[in-house]
């Protein structure tokens, strides 16, 4: 077993850092880790929130931790940044409205940066969430950015997945049709103190009766963060949830089409790198890559040359 997955079996912090780091940063060692990682899962709760910016994610996940460690029960959160594509820094000081949490020994909290991946979420997410179950914590939150229709990645990653609306959104209408209404599990109604509460739940009301089967239908659950108000109604939702997925043929499929998704990525993102690899080693024998050739058959010309190399078919 590598030598950082004993030092996260012994509960080392420090490990459990580095090892995020490494996937991160694409360790070599990542794969070797990530299998022995995998070996060590502990079925933690995996619970996912997202929404528009400003709708108050952060302070729900900060009741929501409150609420959790009330059980008794350890939390670690992944809080996604974005990154800016001028410099490539990620402003993570979205952190601040969980400082409470910080000198507890039963929460973990990690800033990741996007780094430009797509959904709002770090390429390294899924690994992250991995690692901090194979750590031992009974619960792992998912925060994301919320950058409309590729936040459904998150998806991919949790197993609940919340999204968080307020009554101040705009149309919720055009939240819908960039398809968070499919990856919705539980909606969350936040800041409900403000007016359009009953005109946005009444809406939803709507919209979820569209999607609801006989044993499974989305949940709307209403909280004010500022008053800690619905947070207990919240995670109990979550774990109803949970509950489904884990006891119904439904929640079976669900979790194997997400495995079958993420063992297709690893395959993607593998077959990438040796490609990039390839071109970046040998680029004094390949085209050069300029804005007026044809990129889809420099492309082609590109996977064809790294076929011959590797002796593909």
């Amino acid at each position: 077993m590598h030598e950082i997955v004993e030092r996260i079996k012994n509960k080392e912090v420090r490990a459990l850092a580095r090892a995020i780091t490494m996937v991160e940063n694409d360790h070599p060692d990542k794969l070797e880790l990530l299998s022995d990682v995998f070996s060590l899962q502990k079925q933690a709760i995996y619970v996912g929130l997202t929404g528009s910016p400003g709708a108050g994610k952060s302070s729900l996940v900060n009741r929501l931790i409150s609420q959790i460690r009330k059980e008794g029960k350890t939390v670690a959160v992944i809080a996604v940044d974005p990154t800016s594509p001028f410099s490539g820094g990620a402003l993570l000081g979205d952190r601040v409205r969980m400082n409470e949490h910080f000198i507890d020994d039963g929460v973990y909290i990690r800033s990741m940066a996007t780094r430009g991946s797509l959904g709002g979420l770090a390429r390294a997410t899924k690994d992250a969430v991995r690692i901090c179950d194979a750590f031992g914590f009974d619960v792992v939150i998912v925060e994301t950015v919320g950058v409309g229709q590729s936040e459904l990645d998150i998806m991919k990653i949790v197993d609940t997945t919340a999204v968080v609306l307020t009554p101040n959104s705009g149309d919720v209408l055009q939240i819908f049709k960039a398809g968070i209404m499919e990856i919705a599990d539980l909606f969350v109604i936040n800041k409900a103190d403000l007016d359009g509460v009953r005109k946005l739940k009444r809406l939803l009301r709507e919209l979820v009766m569209m999607t609801a089967t006989e044993d499974h239908m989305v949940e709307i659950v209403k909280t004010i963060t500022t008053q800690n108000e619905g947070i207990d109604e919240l995670w109990e939702k979550i774990k109803k949830h949970h509950d489904y997925l884990y006891s119904t043929q439904e929640g079976k499929r669900k979790r194997n089409a997400q495995f079958e998704l993420e063992v297709y990525e690893l395959i993607r993102e593998e077959i990438w790198r040796e490609v990039k690899t390839f071109i970046e080693h040998d680029h004094d024998n390949l085209p050069a890559m300029e804005s007026n050739n044809d990129p889809y058959k420099q492309a082609k010309d590109l996977l064809v040359k790294w076929k011959e190399a590797k002796k593909i078919e």
